[in-house]
């Protein structure tokens, strides 16, 4: 195959241009005329037909009734004498104009004449005779073509030792049927034109709502969707998105389909503007410790380059604070990589957690870090069992009391309970201190987020606490929530519990519960 025929297939293959194709109205419309016209003209040619037909029949009819009619007999039904047709013609009344006759005596003569309005009675040339004794005699009736008289109806008869041909004009039968052909041809024309008008306004009624749809979707495509803020105005009308229609059914999912789309552009917005203000914040927390590092690190080299009195004791003091920094820059990068693997869902390894138990330990630590708060427990005398990673619950529980303890005044009551609704293990940390502030109120599980938005260390960690504990809750199917106001502050974890007590063998809460230095690392970088 060679590359033009190749192009040519290629071409073939596409079709038209979609600029050269025809309308949807334009194809319904023809569709539903063109299949009216064939059936109106399938209905025109089978009642012409039978029209024709019957018409045919009852000419055969009279043909051999006139023939029979001829006085060729006498009323004992023998042969008076032999005439030829003309005469024949001209001693029988009642004959039909156009009827026509031929008549072989016993001689073998045939004659033949014509019942004329003019003439009267008019003897056949003989090339009509011709035309006429031609006619085939086997069968009851035939259609002759006899000269200029036209197409004829012919019946054969015999009486005696005469025979002949009886015969009557179609004439009248062809003006008929051409009479009802002309008219419903006339009435299906006329038929075809008021449908095509009624449908093309059905149609292009029945087709507007699809034509808004068509147009609300050009009108989103065209708007500039792949960055930036962005937001989808653009709806198809609430007439148009009728359910009990199929077009109606096409609008409200267009609809659906762009509440979709514009949620998931907004979400895409927040989510580029949280991850820049994600970048700009964790560089900042990094810079901090990597300045203070540098900056002793100079300090350390100069006083020891220059021997500055006093070197040792200010190499020693450079050395803490690098290696304090150090510290903080290692637990936020933790952080940030426990962060990472907890959205791929990993770093979990699940066992047997008695929440109870665990809330008895967290809250003992809290209040010796915190002796300066009331912490009170409410916990029932029965275990409460759920499957989970013990040292990453306990980091979730932990982190809750140190913000109740950080972010509140000397003085507060904090009070954990754990109890059972409806198959959810739920603990609780309530405090009636002052509130959550509701400028931070609905990003405060977000990362870095702080109810502090100062950097000092006493209250502003580095906003990762509360994403890292809802990260864990999730990671374990379970939701962690928050309600707030002035006096009333409480945190809702909850996990599915299991009813069945811990199995022979599997590990208990003490083994898998983190030591109190664990605890305290989990909870340093608190909100």
């Amino acid at each position: 195959m060679t590359p033009s025929s190749d192009a040519a297939v290629g071409r073939g293959c596409a079709g038209r241009p979609p600029g050269k194709r025809w309308t949807l109205q334009t194809r319904l419309m023809l569709t539903v005329v063109s299949i009216v016209a064939l059936t109106l003209v399938a209905s025109a040619v089978g009642l012409a037909t039978t029209i024709g037909t019957v018409l045919v029949t009852t000419v055969d009819t009279n043909a051999k009734s006139l023939t029979r009619s001829l006085k060729l007999f006498d009323s004992s039904g023998y042969v008076v004498r032999v005439r030829s047709a003309e005469e024949t013609i001209a001693g029988t009344t009642g004959l039909p104009y156009g009827y026509t006759l031929l008549v072989r005596d016993p001689r073998g003569v045939v004659t033949g004449a014509t019942s004329d309005s003019e003439e009267g009675v008019r003897s056949l040339t003989a090339a009509e005779l011709d035309d006429l004794a031609a006619a085939d005699v086997s069968a009851p009736a035939a259609t002759v073509e006899i000269g200029d008289l036209g197409a004829y109806r012919v019946v054969p008869f015999v009486a005696g030792d005469i025979s002949g041909l009886g015969a009557l004009p179609l004439a009248q039968v062809d003006n008929t049927v051409a009479t009802v052909v002309t008219t419903i041809t006339i009435v299906t024309v006329g038929g075809l034109l008021l449908l095509s008008a009624a449908i093309a306004v059905v149609i292009q009624r029945s087709l507007r709502p699809l034509r808004v749809v068509a147009d609300t979707a050009t009108r989103v495509a065209s708007l500039p969707l792949a960055q930036g803020a962005v937001s989808i105005t653009e709806r198809v009308p609430a007439e148009e998105t009728d359910d009990h229609d199929e077009i109606g059914r096409v609008g409200a999912a267009l609809n659906t389909l762009l509440d979709h789309v514009d949620a998931s552009l907004i979400a895409r917005q927040r989510n580029e503007e949280r991850m820049r203000s994600f970048v700009a914040d964790a560089s900042h927390e990094l810079r901090t410790p990597l300045a203070s590092i540098r900056g002793y690190s100079e300090l350390s080299l100069r006083a020891m380059r220059q021997g500055m009195p006093g070197v040792e004791e200010t190499t020693t003091a450079a050395l803490e604070r690098i290696q304090a920094q150090s510290l903080r820059m290692t637990s936020l990068v933790e952080d940030l990589l426990l962060l990472a693997r907890l959205d791929e869902g990993q770093e979990l390894v699940y066992g047997t957690v008695d929440l109870t138990a665990l809330a008895v330990d967290a809250v003992a630590d809290a209040q010796a870090a915190g002796q300066d708060h009331e912490w009170r427990l409410d916990v029932g005398d029965e275990p409460v069992i759920v499957a989970a990673d013990a040292t990453r619950v306990t980091q979730v529980v932990a982190n809750l009391l140190a913000n109740a303890r950080v972010h509140t005044p000397a003085g507060t009551t904090v009070t954990t309970s754990v109890r059972v609704a409806d198959g959810t293990a739920i603990l609780s940390v309530h405090d009636d201190g002052p509130g959550i502030d509701p400028a931070v109120a609905d990003e405060i599980f977000e990362r870095f987020s702080r109810g502090d938005r100062s950097r000092a260390r006493q209250t502003g960690g580095t906003g990762l606490g509360l994403s890292i504990a809802r990260a864990i809750v999730a990671a374990h199917g379970g939701s962690l929530t928050v309600e707030s106001e002035p006096g009333s502050t409480t945190f809702e974890l909850r996990l599915t519990a299991r009813p069945a007590a811990p199995a022979a063998g599997e590990p208990s809460d003490a083994d898998m519960s983190p030591t109190a230095t664990e605890q305290a690392g989990g909870t340093e970088d608190s909100l």
